[in-house]
């Protein structure tokens, strides 16, 4: 885990002894240095599962200018004639799906097909 470390006025940075091969901490301003308590210089934690916090806003999908858009459907919440597509699998199952985002900035209403 990833703790800061300080000498008497700066932080300390890891640094290798290669000759010895050992890990230390090192003050860049100074000569101080120590020998580090683990070989571990940082840990980043997942506290949630992938895709947990996943989230595919209504904005980002109609303004991505790399998305396709269609005038050939329409919109079963407001009537709108345009909207944005793209290919994923839904969930629970197999192969690819096409779904489409309505347009309409006061809508946002999904589809597949």
């Amino acid at each position: 885990m990833s703790t800061m470390k300080f000498c008497c006025e700066c932080i300390l940075c890891p640094k290798e002894d290669r000759e010895n091969k050992v890990l230390l901490y090192a003050c860049r301003s100074c000569d101080h240095q120590e020998v580090a308590d683990s070989n571990c210089v940082y840990q980043n934690v997942v506290d949630h599962a992938a895709g947990e916090f996943t989230q595919v806003l209504f904005e980002d999908i109609t303004s991505d200018p790399t998305l396709p858009r269609t005038k050939s459907v329409r919109c079963a919440a407001c009537g709108h004639g345009e909207a944005v597509f793209y290919q994923a699998t839904g969930r629970g199952e197999e192969g690819m799906t096409l779904f489409f985002v309505c347009c309409n900035p006061n809508c946002g209403h999904r589809w597949r097909e």
